[in-house]
């Protein structure tokens, strides 16, 4: 188990700051009720940032990064480079792929589902309804509002999965049909079964469809285990999906990977810019030029083999801390191929002590947590939380 001093190696002179540093990295280990991987590996990265003076321009990779932009202070190159390793783990060809680095999932979310309204409408002349499970991420919902659509909430089953015959009974087939899948819902993990939704869809010749998968999580630890399958477009014919960087891949602050076609992006409206000297078609003019370079470290200095391994391994600590929780007779559940276990809500003080995350759900007995294990989440760490909540049985649970 890592150890992290409480006295700071280097005082900022800015009392709060370090007060602040403190207790960062005192709790960052206890973190297990959100999916963080915290183990970011970028000490190296941000000395060879100052060490080249990096930290002294500002810089910005504006419009499209494989537009024909005439931004100098620009990592463009780099993004593509990251675009390029990411592409096929997704199963876009290199001839049928627009991406970019993304400000994080919710950003990818609101553009998968922007693309896919300006698709929908530019090749019906019709706008869309969106469809998506009452259990997916909560800024679906949020974006369809602020994108004015006609959003149709799809009741999941009690493990969290959209059904099939739920959305059949919802789908309005005279008009074009915009739908969100989860592949790792919020709070339960759950993963939405695209072949047999897209058998309901498909019933439906007449009706035009556009799939946006929203993989913020398991899109990133899936790609490297044996049932990668479950995030590939040449298997389940998916139109867009986001990938969040500061989960599974450890980018120290939010980021994310968007990709679509270049059918779905030849059907956007057409916006030239003249002072971007390109055709802008995504919403963010302005993205980072730092988490490029970032993943492009990341992807060097871990790369895929390791990510293999740490897929592999934080699904074999989900089981390993199932089986924890089934010894003692703790109340848990789990879906297939998550790392996510959802328990009856323990102790305030474990709640607050691991950062456990909340939810109420009356099939399962009320008021529920989280634990989603992540490559910090060891044996060892879920042996001192499955030895309190063992103590938590024994004292009588006081519920946060």
């Amino acid at each position: 188990m890592a150890f992290y001093p409480k006295v700071l190696r280097k005082s900022s002179g800015i009392p709060e700051f370090d007060k602040w540093a403190r207790q960062m990295v005192e709790h960052k280990d206890n973190q297990i009720g959100y999916p963080v991987n915290q183990n970011t590996r970028l000490k190296e990265f941000y000395e060879w940032y100052t060490d080249n003076h990096l930290e002294s321009m500002s810089m910005n990779n504006v419009g499209d990064p494989f537009g024909a932009s005439s931004a100098l202070m620009a990592s463009h190159c780099i993004e593509r480079k990251v675009l390029s390793f990411f592409r096929p783990l997704y199963g876009f060809d290199e001839d049928d792929c627009w991406g970019m680095i993304s400000a994080s999932g919710t950003d990818g979310n609101n553009h998968g589902i922007y693309f896919g309204v300006n698709y929908l409408f530019n090749t019906t002349g019709k706008k869309p309804v969106m469809y998506v499970s009452d259990e997916a991420h909560y800024s679906n919902k949020r974006l369809a509002d602020l994108q004015g659509l006609d959003l149709r909430l799809i009741k999941s089953d009690d493990m969290g999965r959209m059904i099939p015959d739920e959305l059949e009974k919802a789908l309005d087939s005279e008009r074009p049909c915009l739908i969100v899948y989860a592949m790792g819902s919020t709070f339960k993990g759950a993963i939405d079964d695209q072949k047999a939704l897209n058998a309901v869809l498909d019933k439906y010749p007449q009706m035009a469809v556009y799939r946006h998968v929203d993989a913020a999580l398991f899109g990133g630890y899936l790609p490297f285990t044996s049932k990668r399958e479950l995030v590939n477009r040449r298997e389940l014919h998916f139109n867009s999906i986001t990938v969040s960087g500061h989960k599974f891949f450890g980018m120290d602050e939010p980021s994310g990977i968007f990709f679509t076609t270049k059918k779905v992006l030849d059907n956007q409206s057409k916006n030239d810019i003249p002072y971007l000297n390109q055709d802008m078609k995504a919403i963010s003019c302005t993205r980072s030029a730092v988490n490029p370079l970032k993943f492009w470290w990341l992807i060097n200095k871990v790369g895929f083999k390791k990510w293999c391994e740490e897929a592999e391994t934080i699904l074999e600590n989900t089981a390993y801390l199932k089986s924890k929780l089934d010894k003692i007779g703790y109340p848990c559940w789990v879906n297939d191929f998550s790392n996510t276990i959802f328990i009856r809500r323990p102790s305030a003080e474990i709640v607050k002590k691991y950062y456990l995350a909340g939810s109420f759900d009356e099939r399962f007995g009320g008021e529920l947590s989280h634990i989603v294990v992540m490559q910090h989440v060891t044996k060892e760490r879920i042996d001192l939380f499955v030895k309190e909540l063992e103590n938590d049985l024994k004292t009588g649970i006081k519920q946060a």
